[in-house]
Parts: structure tokens; C-alpha cells; sequence
């Protein structure tokens, strides 16, 4: 896969202090970030939405915490996202209590185009991938972390993220084809 946007060196955040710096290095590393809230959310929408809550949350309180600052970053949205999927979840029972559990009109037929039947056919297999294999998948990829940074993150042994990925990998290849992927 293809990001949008390539890493070189990630600057520190001990050098960025003053607001100049914290929207270079947001336009450098948000498409990143988007890429992997997107992964845990359910729209663009949403994704946006736990990007900036995340980032706004970790600028504040956590920028001078040691260690790399993209795995913190990722960390936080995953929780960021985590957070907003418990709030839709409490809201829509709530909702569907105060109205009797009344459906509304599905949306008229959207014809998608080829680009989009692709991303909606790769985010639905990612969608039936075990949790815990989608997860590491999305560390790893999306988020270019390593094994050891994934088991720090997931609290698990190294070795076991490496063989979740390795299962997310190959259920993703029985399911996709090429042209699901490339067209």
C-alpha cells in the first residue's frame, strides 16, 4: 500500500514550542493520522473529528513525554476513536429508547465510483478481520510502527503482534483480489 504522505525524521517535540511549529509538524503527520483513525471510525467525518480531538489532547498534556512522538500520537487517536465508537454506541440506545426503535428511510442508491467500490471493498474486508489482527495491521502499516512498539501499545509480546499480522495478511490476501485492490 501507498501512503499519501512519506516519513523522514520526525522532529522531536521538545523543538516545537510555538504555534508555527505544531501546524507544520499537524500538515506533515495528519494525513497519517487520518489514514489510521479512519481505520476505527466509521466515516471521513469521524475520523477528522478524532484526529483533531487526539492531536488537541496530546499537545496539551502529553508532547513532552519521552519516546516517539508519532506512536503516542497513534495511541491517542486509537483511544480518541475508542472514546467517540462508546459515545455513538450509549447515544443510539438512548436514541432508539426515547423513539420506540423507530427505522429511518434508508438513502437513495449512490452509484460509487471505481476508486470508491475499492476502498469500500478493502474497508469491509479490513472490517471482518479479528480486532485484535486489525489492529496490529493498522500499527503496522498505517502507523509504521514496529513490533516491539505495537506489543507496547497492545500489552502484548512482541511475537504475538507479529503473528496477528501475519493472520490479518493472509486473510486479507484469501479475500481480495488484485483488481479489488488495483482495479
Amino acid at each position: 500500500m501507498t501512503l499519501p504522505c512519506q516519513l523522514t525524521a520526525i522532529p522531536r517535540m521538545e523543538a516545537l514550542s510555538n504555534d508555527e511549529s505544531w501546524q507544520h509538524w499537524f500538515q506533515l503527520y495528519g494525513p497519517k493520522l487520518l489514514l489510521c483513525a479512519r481505520q476505527w471510525t466509521r466515516s471521513s467525518a469521524d475520523a477528522e473529528d478524532v484526529v483533531q480531538e487526539a492531536f488537541v489532547r496530546f499537545w496539551r498534556h502529553q508532547r513532552h513525554l519521552p519516546g516517539e512522538p508519532l506512536a503516542l500520537l497513534i495511541t491517542s487517536v486509537r483511544r480518541a476513536a475508542l472514546d467517540l465508537a462508546r459515545r455513538d454506541t450509549r447515544r443510539s440506545a438512548r436514541e432508539e429508547r426515547a423513539d420506540g426503535g423507530l427505522d429511518e428511510p434508508s438513502p437513495a442508491f449512490i452509484s460509487p465510483s471505481d476508486h470508491d467500490e475499492r476502498r469500500a471493498t478493502m474497508e469491509a474486508a479490513l472490517a471482518r478481520l479479528p480486532v485484535e489482527q486489525r489492529e496490529v495491521l493498522v500499527l503496522k502499516i498505517w502507523g509504521e510502527l514496529t513490533f516491539e512498539e505495537i506489543a507496547a501499545q497492545l500489552d502484548l509480546p512482541p511475537n504475538t503482534a507479529a503473528s496477528r499480522y501475519r493472520y490479518a495478511l493472509t486473510a486479507l490476501r484469501k479475500e481480495l483480489t488484485a483488481a479489488d485492490c488495483h482495479g
